[in-house]
């Protein structure tokens, strides 16, 4: 008898069917090892969002421990002849600016010609000039480009030094060469011109249009200041004066308190967020039915242990602990800033606050002891890689479970499908057998009847 090729074919059952529905009843038994899957998943997922608020706080707190942090000043003018932009570690201080005059640049234009296109002699030729500050350009013009708008180019595409344009005056011979120191100046300014070849002759430098550059000028408490650029840096120090035209100013530059403040405010909000996400992780869910992610877990239970230690060390000095500083610890482990007292110690006691937080030569910061425990946290031998690498671990292994599992499941599954194809051959064969005698029979009775 030939073989089944289908299941049922032979029975007239439905064995693919049932076989499906074996198959998905062996399957089953991956559920569970899916979920373990997920789970850890979950816990990975977890761990690297409580290492980005744990490197999040690390940085608020690196920032309390740089010196610069406490000489944060911010600049004020009260007047529209300059803007001023101060560094960070700028020393405080009132200055008495009076501009007296602004840096320009060096301009001349040439004698107009008819038409800025037209050549403007036969042959090459040659355009040089020489700047106060002694650089020197020689700018060469090949034979057929040589026209007034080909001089400019040249010029422009040859140095940087001197900016080159064309303008029209509206006379007869309207189109002149304007050259422009590109900075401003005396040094800048252009000294020498020279025509040569095809040029010679045919182009001139008009005196008439001259404007000679010109230094700012400027007294800063009396002392008088000559400056190439109207942007003076460090006529004061660490303050960059724009000078923008004449006039008096007075410019003042005093310690940011806002800015030290909110250096603190970072750090506590840093905290903050990182206490409310291990919370959430940790808590159960009670109208939900719903653990957290990081419930009962030890690397978290070590973190939180290390982070409370840290927020409960001295420093020897005027201010030993955060709350002398206006930083209490509230029931919940949130850290709570009160405004106004942390406000009069930046405003009365800066150094001695920055003692307490960044440390001196011989006394140990609350910022350096917490980088101690934040690195070695984040260390790869740390609480956090310690578990990221025992749950990637367990997860490996339980691929490999769900690997065998389904090598399992794949061979139960192919022995029913040898089953059902013996019972399918041998359903059909009795069916064939029992047509044949049902056939017989008929024909006998056919027979009997007759005679």
């Amino acid at each position: 008898m030939a073989s089944i090729a289908a299941l049922g074919i032979g029975s007239g059952l439905d064995l693919n069917g049932l076989l499906n529905q074996l198959e998905a009843s062996e399957r089953q038994r991956l559920q569970p090892i899916t979920q373990q899957q997920r789970s850890f998943e979950a816990r990975i997922s977890a761990y690297g969002k409580l290492q980005s608020a744990l490197t999040k706080f690390q940085d608020a707190t690196s920032a309390l421990n740089l010196s610069t942090t406490y000489k944060a000043t911010k600049s004020a003018v009260n007047s529209d002849a300059l803007t001023v932009a101060a560094a960070s570690n700028t020393p405080p201080g009132t200055y008495n600016v009076d501009v007296t005059g602004l840096a320009r640049a060096y301009t001349i234009a040439t004698q107009g010609v008819a038409d800025s296109a037209a050549q403007l002699g036969a042959g090459a030729g040659n355009i040089s000039f020489t700047l106060a500050n002694g650089t020197s350009h020689s700018i060469d013009l090949a034979d057929g480009s040589t026209s007034l708008e080909d001089v400019r180019n040249a010029i422009n595409n040859g140095q940087s030094d001197v900016q080159a344009s064309i303008i029209n005056d509206g006379s007869g011979t309207p189109y002149r060469l304007v050259l422009n120191s590109a900075t401003t100046g005396t040094e800048a300014s252009i000294t020498n011109i020279t025509y040569g070849g095809a040029l010679a002759g045919n182009l001139a430098s008009d005196a008439a249009t001259e404007t000679l550059a010109e230094n700012a000028e400027l007294t800063v408490n009396g002392i008088a200041i000559t400056s190439q650029t109207n942007v003076v840096e460090d006529a004061i120090q660490g303050v960059t004066l724009s000078l923008a035209k004449p006039g008096q100013a007075q410019v003042s530059i005093t310690r940011d308190a806002e800015a030290i403040t909110g250096q603190v405010e970072e750090f506590v909000t840093a905290y903050n967020e990182l206490q409310t996400l291990v919370t959430k992780m940790t808590d159960y869910d009670v109208g939900s039915d719903t653990p957290g992610q990081l419930l009962g877990d030890s690397g978290v239970r070590t973190i939180q242990s290390r982070m409370s230690a840290l927020m409960g060390e001295t420093v020897t000095g005027q201010f030993s602990m955060l709350s002398d500083i206006g930083i209490s610890r509230e029931l919940g482990g949130q850290l709570k800033i009160d405004e106004d007292k942390l406000a009069a110690v930046v405003q009365n006691d800066l150094p001695k606050l920055q003692e307490f937080l960044a440390g001196s030569d011989t006394v140990q910061g609350f910022a350096e002891k917490a980088k101690t425990t934040l690195t070695n946290l984040l260390a790869d031998d740390g609480p956090i890689q310690s578990r990221l690498k025992g749950f990637e671990s367990t997860i490996e292994r339980l691929d490999e479970r769900y690997f065998r599992e389904e090598q399992r499941i794949a061979s139960t599954v192919d022995i029913y499908r040898k089953q059902f194809a013996q019972m399918d051959s041998m359903i059909a064969s009795m069916n064939s057998t029992s047509a044949y005698l049902t056939q017989q029979f008929s024909s006998l009775n056919a027979q009997l009847n007759k005679s």
